[in-house]
């Protein structure tokens, strides 16, 4: 039987910076055993344990799509030993991958629907993935509307710039991007996520809500995804930030009597409810 705590070995390909305060870097990282690619299946949602070695490890979502099958894509914030550790990588550098872990983003329920996908700040990494998963042309196909709503503080913050450009090219999305507040030379949305969303206000009518984001954010747009209509049970939420060892063992990420390393990261809105607030 496998070790389930020895990575796979990976070699960083290329390092970009997304942000203008250089402390979020997206890592693409290709297995040094071809074997270890092919087996290492993963849906949108889920995440990885990365090793930077001599540092430690930690969980990180997954950012790219899967049907990027040559490579995958990590997007960092720089925040502690281990991430520093990453940042202070350069390309070439051999590090460790193990997973995929959690339970991903609903994608059979998305098929033959509409899609609203609700971002910010840097959580919107495994949104990315789900967006470009959904944009491919072998799956745009399956799904109905694409609405996407992602905010930043500031031009600066926004995160997959080149993935913006390239989606408000296309006439089978309805992308919506919007920074805090106003500043010179931003011809884009004004305003917090929330508020953006009450404006765009995408139907709920056979639609599935995808909710990612820092916590006030979505303690703000909750109310809004309810008073647009989208029953608690269509709704889906990202609680990514509780995990450690990624398999269940460690007891760090249990709410009540669920793993979200396990259970999750991904709940409902209605399973959200039922769980203490712990989150």
């Amino acid at each position: 039987m496998n070790n389930p705590y020895i990575p796979n070995l990976v070699v960083i390909r290329k390092i970009t910076t997304e942000n203008e305060a250089r402390d979020i870097k997206t890592f693409e990282l290709v297995f040094k055993d071809p074997k270890a690619m092919r087996s290492f299946g993963y849906r949108c949602g889920q995440f990885a344990e990365i090793s930077v070695f001599g540092a430690g490890e930690c969980p990180i979502g997954i950012a790219s799509s899967p049907m990027e099958e040559d490579s995958i894509q990590f997007t960092v914030k720089r925040v502690g030993v281990v991430t520093t550790a990453l940042h202070n990588s350069v390309e070439g550098t051999v590090i460790g991958v193990r997973g995929p872990y959690g339970n991903g983003f609903p994608m059979e329920k998305m098929e033959g629907r509409n899609v609203v996908i609700v971002g910010g700040g840097f959580a919107f990494t495994t949104l990315r993935s789900l967006t470009n998963f959904i944009l491919h042309e072998a799956n745009r196909d399956r799904f109905k509307e694409i609405t996407v709503i992602y905010g930043a503080r500031d031009p600066g913050e926004l995160i997959y710039k080149y993935d913006i450009e390239a989606w408000g090219k296309r006439k089978d999305i309805n992308l919506n991007v919007t920074i805090d507040r106003a500043v010179t030379g931003w011809s884009g949305l004004v305003g917090f996520v929330p508020a953006v969303l009450k404006e765009v206000a995408p139907s709920s009518e056979n639609a599935i809500a995808i909710v990612c984001g820092p916590p006030i954010m979505i303690k703000f747009t909750m109310p809004v995804i309810d008073e647009l209509g989208f029953s608690p049970e269509e709704v889906y939420l990202s609680l990514e930030m509780r995990m450690k060892c990624g398999i269940g063992k460690c007891g760090r990420c249990n709410i009540g009597n669920k793993f979200v390393c396990k259970d999750g990261p991904v709940f409902t809105f209605e399973e959200l409810k039922m769980m203490p607030r712990e989150y």
